[in-house]
């Protein structure tokens, strides 16, 4: 991933990294989430709400591997894996998902459904 294109994504506003996410998503169906050595996705907490953060590369995922998750592990989901088992694992626990958190801030936080919803309709122009 290029720099530039890094710098450029971090620097946009929550709602719009979140159309880039889906987009990328769409297209190269694997996303990023942070584990720990004990194999716990990481999970954070705002307002009593609990959220699951991802990001669309990896790159984004290590620029938040700050105090907080500094003992996490970028780890990568495919798309088959996010419908096959992420999603059941967010619902069972009624997280919200933190959509692109970037320093030390809260991406854009939407429920399971809208996030099915708007990837099922990005995912209709790849087909």
């Amino acid at each position: 991933m290029h720099v530039k294109e890094i710098e450029t994504v971090s620097n946009l506003e929550p709602f719009e990294r979140y159309n880039y996410f889906i987009k990328k998503i769409a297209d190269f169906e694997i996303l990023y989430s942070l584990k720990s050595l004990e194999g716990n996705f990481a999970i954070s907490e705002t307002n009593n709400k609990y959220m699951f953060p991802i990001w669309s590369h990896e790159e984004f995922a290590k620029l938040n591997l700050n105090k907080e998750w500094e003992n996490f592990e970028i780890c990568e989901i495919s798309l088959e894996e996010l419908e096959e088992g992420i999603f059941h694992f967010i619902l069972e626990n009624n997280y919200l998902i933190n959509v692109f958190p970037m320093n030390n801030k809260t991406g854009f936080v939407v429920n399971l459904e809208e996030f099915k919803r708007d990837l099922s309709i990005e995912l209709e122009n790849y087909q």
